[in-house]
């Protein structure tokens, strides 16, 4: 009977990871159509508005404007290019101000961010952490740092209903997110952190301060190069 049990479960961790392997390896291609969060907020919503759906429209990379590429990774993480997925001396700092008593502060990067919001559900727990870590060391093996941001720009929620960053921004500008302007790009961005409270357009005190703030370090980062960075990390 004990041997029946672990065999079942030896199988069964073999096909989870054959399967996420397959899925993460097939999503180096193919747009991801729908996530977990998309799901949950869809049954979240009362019967009346459940038939409006959710907005998400899936474009290329390429036709989502650098300054939108470019001030999320200096809003949420700043050293994406540089690390594996897990930014320690950022997870270092967390621990140290959430171990004052301070506001909790959060560490997650943008890969792990997309390892949630594609693969996962957004519940908090150590479960949830590890398949998260999981996750992100997939997609930091198989995918370039480019495809991750394309991922991560086309799935993230941007409002009540608004996924992604085509949908984000013909509902905020009323334009197509390839010509985004800076500060445009940077509205989007200052939101992120709870999209379904803040407003892009028009934008609150607290939003142009943290546009103003994105827009620093922007100019501080300098050119958003994928390739580049890669080539330096192999060689390192």
């Amino acid at each position: 009977m004990i041997k029946r049990f672990f065999k079942f479960i030896f199988k069964t961790l073999l096909w989870f990871v054959v399967l996420s392997i397959g899925l993460v390896f097939l999503y180096k291609w193919v747009p991801v159509p729908a996530t977990p969060l998309m799901m949950i907020r869809y049954f979240e919503k009362q019967e009346a508005e459940k038939s409006k759906g959710w907005k998400h429209d899936w474009v290329p990379i390429d036709a989502i404007s650098k300054n939108l590429q470019l001030a999320v990774i200096c809003s949420e993480d700043q050293n994406f290019l540089n690390h594996n997925g897990f930014d320690i001396k950022a997870i270092e700092k967390a621990y140290k101000h959430n171990k004052k008593g301070k506001k909790l502060r959060g560490a997650s990067t943008i890969s792990q961010q997309t390892a949630k919001n594609v693969f996962l559900w957004p519940q908090r727990s150590w479960f949830r952490k590890g398949m998260e870590a999981y996750f992100t060391f997939l997609i930091e093996w198989m995918w370039s740092k480019e495809r991750i941001v394309e991922v991560y720009l086309n799935s993230i929620e941007m409002g009540r209903g608004i996924y992604g960053a085509e949908a984000a921004s013909r509902y905020w500008f009323k334009k197509s997110a390839n010509n985004l302007s800076q500060l445009e790009a940077t509205a989007i961005a200052a939101i992120l952190p709870n999209p379904r409270v803040y407003k892009a357009n028009p934008a609150s005190n607290y939003i142009q301060v943290r546009k103003a703030w994105i827009v620093k370090q922007m100019n501080y980062f300098g050119p958003l190069d994928y390739a580049n960075n890669e080539e330096n990390a192999i060689k390192n």
